[in-house]
């Protein structure tokens, strides 16, 4: 049947009217989707955000970020080098981004809350608070010395005080070193000098888990042997008296004879923002380069839509503010869309094991954001300590620093996500600054499968590469994981080592980023992440490089030579398994006691061995390379895939070293619980 004219143009009229539905449902979700035209959903705006990522990101870049400058170019990269720009042109500060647009707009809203070591001791920040705090910290900073292209060390447990130098920091033009106030003073020390900072902030003491920490007495230790430091700043967490050096200068008491309002210096987009010290393969720290405008960029977006997070949300993300994770998810995010980000200071069984979710109850969080060897911990304890809190609150949990295990992935979504909660586990590194991976944004009831990272997010295009360096075209497949584009959150260098930052990320496979991660591809196409192909160890989500505990280890002065190895552990995911050989007449007795000490006081308490097994010789190439691949396979009990040992000087050693793990793993040890 012929239809007629009027009902032919009542059908396109239909169709265009049905078309334009599905791209305001795309535009509600994201609103500069409107400008993109045919993107009708949460897919096709994936698709289109790989397809057309300048035009992406220019767009998103416009509408959520203030500039003093418009950009004029929105990409210029060369993968093959290692040179990644974006926005060139512009000028912004990240520190008005983060708090003075919002304090004009909401100046009572609450910015932070600290969530002290003692519960219900909260302490809950404005953002006029936080903007006063930020620029007589600025002006503090600016009167002594600090200028733009210095870099400061900060040397702090989570607080506002922390945050607040960080954003000073960025409001001067000046970059900031966050480092782990867990490290020890050698490990501070090797930081501050590779920054080359000459002004240091710290506290009297940190409070965690009931235990008091003198982080002034580490940080006087560490600045001996750091001749570029001239000033350290000191804030006061507990009433302790402490000891004022010639360089110390008292913090608060000065930040009170400042102005309460400081000038933001405008920045070029690819200044630099920050350092972060994370562990490589060689042993030495690397300090990685993030710069303004891409990284605030990506770290507001991804806040926004991995998490759903929704204004008026109360975000808690519950790692230190020492690692990237922080950086990003309790600071830079939030603040840059106007959230409240909860800042934690304790530990998740301090008093108890119901610790994180009395917090949830009392703060009634709608974002929880933690590690899976935590959620593994306290799965250990029982539903009770859950159950007893009102959870109501939360929508959404989220999982990073490794990969989640499936029994963990189940706990934390049935019986603390009540099963109505997305769980979200995230992959992504301190080199890609934000989330690249995850099972959100999609559809509203797309499917999550337990334990994958799944969906690349905004931008974000992954490859599999195989063992002859071509990408994997097919699903249900795994290779070595490559990012395919640039995105603005990306690293963009090490700190005094370019070459370092291309030989690391850009060699392996030119053209691509190599993530140093394994993946697997299902038949749905979704993303699975398998561990590190490289010598490094994920401890409870802490990055740590073999070859610098080996270092560590090797210094003891019964020891000859060792190799370590990542192993699995039921509460951390991956544990630390050291083969020591002593030197001849040397005795096993303390010694385990000895390389503790050593790797703690020199590194962290947390990459501590948690087995060591004295051997007489260590498996070896002919031209004297340690086999660490074969003690791997020994460590996990893959005896069958210890491979071809022809090459190795002495195949006897490794029957030695088979049987050493076999006495040894067959012992209880305490060392397993650490």
């Amino acid at each position: 049947m012929w239809l007629s004219r009027g009902c032919v143009k009542a059908a396109t009229s239909s169709v265009a009217a049905a078309a334009r539905r599905r791209e305001s449902h795309a535009a509600a979700f994201m609103r500069e989707a409107a400008d993109f035209q045919g993107v009708r959903d949460r897919a096709g705006l994936q698709e289109f955000s790989v397809a057309h990522k300048e035009r992406f990101w220019a767009a998103v870049a416009r509408r959520r970020l203030d500039w003093i400058s418009p950009f004029r170019g929105v990409l210029d990269c060369d993968m093959q080098r290692g040179k990644v720009s974006w926005f060139e042109g512009g000028r912004l500060n990240v520190s008005a981004n983060c708090l003075d647009r919002h304090a004009r707009s909401s100046p009572e809203k609450v910015a932070l809350i600290w969530e002290r070591d003692e519960p219900g001791s909260e302490v809950k920040v404005t953002y006029r608070q936080l903007l006063e705090m930020t620029c007589r910290t600025g002006n503090l900073l600016r009167r002594r010395g600090v200028k733009k292209g210095h870099c400061v060390t900060i040397y702090m447990p989570p607080c506002p005080l922390a945050v607040a130098s960080m954003l000073a920091c960025a409001r001067v033009g000046a970059a900031h070193n966050v480092v782990f106030a867990g490290f020890s003073a050698e490990a501070l020390a090797e930081r501050i000098r590779d920054a080359r900072s000459s002004t240091v902030i710290t506290v009297n003491e940190s409070v965690r888990g009931g235990k008091v920490t003198r982080l002034k007495a580490t940080v006087d230790e560490a600045v001996r042997s750091c001749p570029t430091v001239s000033q350290v700043f000191v804030a006061m967490r507990t009433d302790a008296p402490v000891a004022m050096t010639p360089k110390d200068v008292a913090m608060e008491e000065e930040m009170m004879t400042e102005d309460a309002a400081c000038e933001p210096a405008a920045m070029d987009s690819e200044d630099v923002l920050f350092l972060l010290y994370t562990s490589g393969s060689t042993g030495k720290p690397k300090g990685l380069v993030h710069t303004q405008a891409g990284y605030l960029l990506y770290t507001a977006l991804t806040h926004r839509y991995v998490f759903d997070y929704r204004d008026g949300d109360v975000f808690g993300c519950v790692a230190d503010i020492g690692w990237i994770t922080g950086h990003s998810y309790a600071v830079y995010g939030p603040l840059a869309n106007g959230g409240t980000t909860v800042l934690f200071e304790s530990t998740p069984i301090y008093p108890d094991p119901g610790r994180y979710w009395e917090m949830v109850e009392r703060l009634k969080i709608n974002q929880f954001y933690g590690a899976p060897t935590a959620i593994r911990l306290l799965l250990k304890y029982g539903d009770e300590w859950v159950r007893k809190y009102d959870r109501s609150s939360l929508r959404t949990l989220g999982s990073v620093g490794e990969p989640i295990n499936t029994e963990a992935w189940e706990w934390y979504h049935d019986v603390v996500g009540e099963r109505r909660c997305p769980v979200v586990d995230t992959w992504w590194q301190t080199e890609t600054g934000g989330i690249c991976i995850a099972p959100r944004p999609s559809e509203p009831h797309a499917e999550i499968v337990p334990g994958m990272a799944m969906r690349p997010f905004f931008g974000i295009k992954p490859v599999l590469m195989d063992g002859q360096g071509e990408a994997v075209t097919s699903d249900d497949a795994s290779g070595a994981l490559c990012l395919a584009h640039p995105w603005p959150g990306m690293a963009r260098s090490i700190h005094g080592d370019h070459q370092r930052f291309v030989d690391t990320y850009f060699k392996m496979y030119p053209g691509y980023f190599f993530t140093g991660d394994g993946a697997h591809r299902s038949k749905e196409g979704y993303y699975q992440i398998t561990g590190r192909l490289d010598d490094v160890i994920n401890v409870s989500g802490h990055r740590i490089g073999t070859a610098e505990i080996e270092d560590v280890v090797n210094q003891c002065s019964a020891v000859a030579e060792s190799a370590v190895v990542g192993c699995s552990h039921h509460i951390k995911g991956q544990g630390v398994y050291a083969f020591v050989v002593l030197k001849q007449d040397a005795h096993e007795a303390d010694l385990s006691s000895q390389i503790d000490d050593a790797v703690s006081n020199k590194i962290a308490k947390y990459a501590c061995p948690d087995r060591i097994q004295f051997v007489q010789r260590l498996p070896k190439t002919r031209s004297g390379k340690i086999m660490r691949r074969v003690l791997r396979k020994v460590v996990e009990r893959d005896l069958s895939g210890l491979g071809d040992l022809s090459t190795l000087d002495d195949p006897a050693a490794v029957e030695e070293i088979i049987r050493g793990h076999r006495d040894l793993c067959g012992e209880s040890s305490h060392r397993e619980q650490k």
